[in-house]
């Protein structure tokens, strides 16, 4: 068995997130690293005592290593975003990993040099040896099974993916997609702005599933827009893709998937060109292979081919 202690906004969701993982035996709610004896949760609540609200996550390092428990983690936080959580602020809510054994501190730092690839915003999230650890109040343990309906940050979606999730399962795409295609498609990362040559592509053709070669966007519906992506008006199809409305951070946003695969694209904002319908699909380049026009037959699409001819009349 093993430990380690995260902080992450409010405990109760997060409590609940590591309770739904497999591999996980174990968790406690508390403050830790604070600079006053046994506090009280009023007092950690004034932001004065240096504590945050802290999980305890006694785990089975065999079946889920820390690894696992990292990228579960940066799941259920916003690692860029200092003293706050959703709708909680204050030093309490800050993001924080404490270890025990010193032997963790070089593979979290590790981890979080690579996940900062993902972002556009310095990641703010501590790592620190565990100073203290209190542990809270009873009516704050397991609080979310309690009371079902009680407030919490993080919403079902993160839950489901708790549950679902076990460490080394898609190991086989790994094969065959770069480091930055799998955090993409498998583990929901977005890539940094402008880091990809599909930003600017101005050739005609169609973009398809990195992972599963379906096709999903055409040329003629891309669009420079700005903001660092590639930008399109609209799927090849209506069944290219799937949306799901979902909470990320506090706020409302409508993920888009790749269909067959079901692969994590990007997102879908109501910012676009209003003569154009009005949408703006902001997908990752790691997600896309491009296929040039005169390469579909070579790679199996002479298909689509009728429907790029009409597309480039009617342009």
């Amino acid at each position: 068995m093993k430990e380690i202690y995260l902080a992450g906004g409010c405990f109760w969701g997060l409590q609940k997130f590591f309770d739904c993982v497999s591999g996980v035996e174990e968790t406690e709610v508390g403050y830790a690293n604070g600079n006053l004896p046994n506090p009280s949760y009023r007092q950690v609540c004034s932001g004065q005592t240096g504590f945050a609200e802290t999980v305890r996550v006694r785990y089975d390092g065999a079946a889920l290593p820390l690894a696992g428990i990292l990228e579960l983690y940066f799941k259920a936080i916003d690692p860029t975003v200092k003293d706050r959580q959703g709708n909680d602020r204050g030093s309490q809510y800050r993001t924080g990993i404490y270890y025990v054994d010193d032997q963790d501190r070089p593979e979290i730092l590790a981890f979080i040099q690579e996940q900062q690839a993902h972002y556009t915003q310095p990641i703010v999230t501590e790592v620190l040896p565990l100073q203290n650890f209190y542990a809270a109040e009873d009516y704050h343990q397991k609080y979310l099974d309690k009371n079902p309906h009680g407030y919490c940050h993080l919403d079902r979606e993160a839950f489901a993916l708790a549950k679902e999730y076990r460490y080394g399962s898609s190991d086989p795409l790994r094969e065959r997609l770069t480091r930055q295609q799998y955090a993409v498609l498998v583990k929901g990362a977005t890539e940094p702005p402008f880091s990809s040559e599909y930003v600017e592509n101005n050739r005609e053709g169609i973009y398809v599933d990195a992972a599963t070669g379906e096709p999903l966007f055409a040329s003629f519906d891309q669009y420079n827009s700005g903001c660092g992506w590639p930008s399109f008006t609209k799927p090849l199809t209506a069944e290219a893709v799937v949306e799901h409305p979902m909470m990320a951070f506090g706020h409302q946003r409508t993920e888009v998937r790749s269909n067959v695969g079901n692969f994590h694209l990007g997102h879908v904002f109501n910012d676009g060109p209003p003569e154009r319908g009005g949408l703006r699909y902001c997908i990752n380049g790691a997600a896309l292979k491009f296929i040039a026009r005169e390469d579909l037959a070579k790679e199996g699409y002479d298909y689509l081919l009728p429907y790029l001819e009409k597309r480039a009349k009617e342009e």
